[in-house]
């Protein structure tokens, strides 16, 4: 069933960007079974029939007081074309809006809208011809855990880190490492799971901690200093493992 969020967006973008959005997939935890509210951003994928300026969408959103959603608008022309070659025209993640950008534009977020995205408007993911380039996924899940996470590991020893950025950590590197080991996109809840059983018990309580996050339980770690160099190890370990793979 579509999120109700969902749908009060769609209508916002209608009637700023009348008739120019064509299509409209939920992605990411909502498409996956594992929305949890107050902790689950709302991901999707819009197709449009022309170049797109959502500015001023991105803004009303926040102003009518939406919970997070994140998305990511691509001409219709080009869905179909290998993943890494389409262009972004534009994305709205948390408060930035970027035209000509878009992260989600990516073999892990197409291999999602195909095999689970819903469909909000527009034709079932599996008509759209999408092309993930699955021999590109290793290549780019390694991409990221050495760019974004290394960087994320070492900024987490040197600042103060929140509980949602160590859940954000604790679960998210090791999807990644699941994705390079199995070619499957999990949930971040999955992802914990997997973690408790791929990585040695030092790991645990740190992982642990990020699933009590996403799960709404108290803190199972006082130490905020404590917490953020666990995830910090934690994140390392994930990366030396996928290099391992």
């Amino acid at each position: 069933m579509p999120h109700p969020n969902a749908t009060r967006y769609l209508t916002l973008a209608d009637r700023l960007l009348p008739g120019r959005i064509t299509a409209f997939y939920l992605v990411g935890s909502a498409a996956l079974g594992a929305f949890r509210p107050r902790r689950s951003d709302l991901d999707f994928v819009a197709l449009t029939s022309g170049e797109v300026n959502a500015r001023g969408l991105h803004y009303a959103r926040m102003l009518l007081g939406f919970p997070t959603v994140n998305g990511v608008f691509v001409h219709q022309d080009d869905v179909a074309r290998p993943v890494t070659t389409i262009r972004p025209l534009a994305s709205s993640t948390g408060l930035h809006y970027r035209p000509g950008q878009g992260f989600d534009v990516n073999p892990v977020q197409w291999l999602v809208l195909r095999d689970h995205g819903i469909a909000l408007r527009g034709p079932h993911p599996r008509e759209l011809n999408l092309d993930p380039e699955p021999a590109r996924l290793r290549e780019w899940n390694l991409a990221n855990l050495n760019g974004y996470w290394a960087a994320y590991a070492e900024a987490m020893r040197h600042r103060r880190v929140r509980r949602a950025e160590i859940a954000w950590a604790t679960l998210c590197s090791p999807r990644l490492h699941c994705t390079i080991a199995t070619g499957r996109v999990i949930t971040k809840e999955a992802a914990g799971e997997y973690a408790l059983a791929t990585f040695p018990e030092t790991h645990h309580r740190v992982i642990r901690e990020g699933l009590a996050y996403r799960r709404g339980e108290p803190p199972l770690m006082r130490d905020a200093r404590e917490r953020a160099l666990a995830a910090s190890d934690l994140v390392r370990a994930v990366i030396a493992g996928a290099i391992d793979l």
